[in-house]
């Protein structure tokens, strides 16, 4: 989808990759026989991992991980409550206002897979035999007969355990962000490059949608001109998860016994003063705290952490910028070619290094690519947005997030996942109608982008978002992250001029007082003994 260099289609064989496909044999509407499947290992079945294993049912779901006892039960008692409640039903394209005629043909050659009934096949089949771990190193070690791996895991494990899998000859797929650091984007991007034969994707699934295609056939088509300037917004995090808090005292030392230490009231909205205020003596006994800890330094545990509130802490996740960025920057990053940016500048409410900051804005500037234009993107998140094109008239911004492209010959807006691309003013794009095609689509249901790496893996279609483009999207993001860190430290200033080619910061950045900080200390960190990248 870009001009990065990238393999089209990929023949699996055994020899490469463990996985033998024989001749198909279709069981039922959209089903296929055993030899016919990928055989899944899921590492974070409890939280995202689990949405991701309803997409793969059709396929042979060999053992899950997780280092929370509790939230693998639930997740697989809820598989079990849907199946005996949902009724059957082919799996039925999304809603939307558009749909291209390439994606309409794609949709008519795929066949319709009755969801229902591949979750009751997977919770009366295949839950059974499922074999559990909470340590992925001891999956890795024991399950012999796993050809593919989803990892779901915080965002802070993601390259720890997909390097693992793709040494033993794993197909990875990868939720997004790809990883926690610059260094780690590289070091999957050159293992993937090493290993062809391996099937990487990311778990951006916007990337696989036709309102993001069809964006990108609009731009290159000229249909706006030459841009120079992007403008992205998310609402996120506002109402999805804490940040800009304090670190807790560790439970049971704080006044009171076993409570931790309370915030004065008013001072923090109810979700977070609910995790502070709760009783919570000891580390769950469903927990592996240490194995939730993984490659990231000690820290104490506490119930606001985990699960799922660790995307607001610096030791885990990326914030707004890791969890929507993929989703939203993707697109602009694919149409314009944008490459690595040269000067990037994070401004922000307050941020105290520990739990990401309410609200952000990042700046980048991307030099000209060939016959393209340089642009500067702008990042909005915590409820800031861009100016809203006049254009719009007394039209309300999207709430979610969205996307403007600003041309010489006009705008296009996009909504989050890359959805329901237009073109400003509403007369151009009645003049410009669809796009020429440029690129192939996927065949909608609830499971494309999945489904894609499944494919992918089998020989049978195009890889989507592999690690070699993933990555550099993901290095994109997480510069935003280090001119906050760096800016943070060395208040006063941000602004970061950054060598993609050798992966360098070429300035120190000055602050008050004499104080100098290097960035490049953002770049990477140093796992926890006895975590290595490689």
């Amino acid at each position: 989808m870009t001009d990065i260099s990238r393999r089209t289609f990929l023949t699996t064989t055994a020899a490469g990759a463990g996985l033998t496909i024989l001749p198909r044999r279709v069981l039922g509407r959209g089903f296929q026989a055993p030899s016919d499947t990928v055989s899944v290992a899921t590492v974070g079945f409890g939280g995202m991992g689990g949405s991701n294993t309803r997409r793969l049912m059709t396929q042979n779901i060999v053992a899950i991980c997780d280092v929370d006892d509790a939230l693998a039960d639930a997740q697989l008692k809820r598989m079990r409550d849907d199946a005996a409640t949902v009724p059957a039903s082919p799996q039925q394209p999304p809603q939307q206002t558009v749909i291209s005629k390439p994606q309409l043909a794609a949709n008519a050659r795929r066949p319709r897979v009755d969801n229902a009934e591949a979750l009751r096949r997977f919770t009366s089949e295949q839950i059974p035999r499922l074999k559990r771990y909470r340590d992925y190193r001891e999956m890795l070690d024991k399950q012999k007969d796993i050809d593919a791996i989803v990892v779901a895991t915080p965002d802070h494990m993601h390259a720890v355990i997909a390097l693992a899998a793709m040494d033993l000859n794993k197909h990875v797929y990868v939720q997004k962000p790809l990883c926690w650091s610059v260094e780690e984007a590289r070091a999957l991007a050159k293992k993937a490059k090493e290993n062809p034969r391996l099937v990487t994707q990311m778990g951006n699934q916007g990337h696989s949608s036709d309102g993001s295609r069809t964006g990108y056939e609009y731009i290159r088509g000229g249909a706006i001109g030459d841009v120079r300037e992007v403008h992205v917004w998310t609402n996120r995090p506002l109402g999805f998860w804490p940040q800009g808090i304090p670190r807790p005292t560790p439970l049971g030392t704080g006044t009171g016994g076993s409570r931790p230490l309370r915030y004065p009231a008013g001072r923090v909205t109810p979700l977070i003063a609910d995790a502070l205020y709760r009783d919570a003596a000891s580390i769950p006994s469903t927990l592996s705290w240490d194995l939730f800890l993984g490659v990231a330094p000690d820290v104490d545990y506490h119930p606001i952490y985990h699960p799922h509130h660790w995307r607001g802490w610096v030791d885990w996740g990326q914030g707004a910028l890791g969890d929507m960025g993929a989703h939203l920057i993707d697109h602009p990053f694919t149409a314009l070619n944008l490459g690595l940016p040269a000067v990037i500048e994070t401004l922000s409410t307050p941020f105290n290094g520990v739990s990401y900051p309410h609200a952000t804005t990042t700046y980048y500037q991307f030099p000209a690519r060939g016959d393209m234009p340089p642009v500067k993107l702008t990042w909005y998140d915590g409820g800031l947005t861009p100016p809203r094109p006049e254009e719009l008239g007394e039209e309300p911004l999207n709430g979610e997030g969205g996307i403007i492209y600003v041309g010489s010959k006009g705008k296009m807006m996009q909504l989050t996942y890359g959805h329901e691309p237009r073109l400003l003013p509403k007369s151009l794009h009645d003049e410009i109608g669809e796009p020429k095609p440029l690129l192939p689509r996927i065949a909608y249901g609830h499971d494309e982008h999945e489904m894609n790496w499944v494919e992918a893996i089998q020989g049978k279609a195009q890889i989507s978002c592999p690690f070699e483009y993933a990555a550099q999207l993901t290095e994109v993001m997480l510069l935003g992250i280090v001119s906050l860190r760096a800016g943070q430290k060395t208040p006063g200033d941000s602004k970061i001029h950054y060598d993609g080619a050798s992966m360098r910061v070429s300035n120190a950045i000055k602050g008050p007082r004499g104080t100098v900080t290097d960035p490049n200390e953002f770049l990477r960190r140093e796992y926890r003994p006895p975590w290595k990248l490689t």
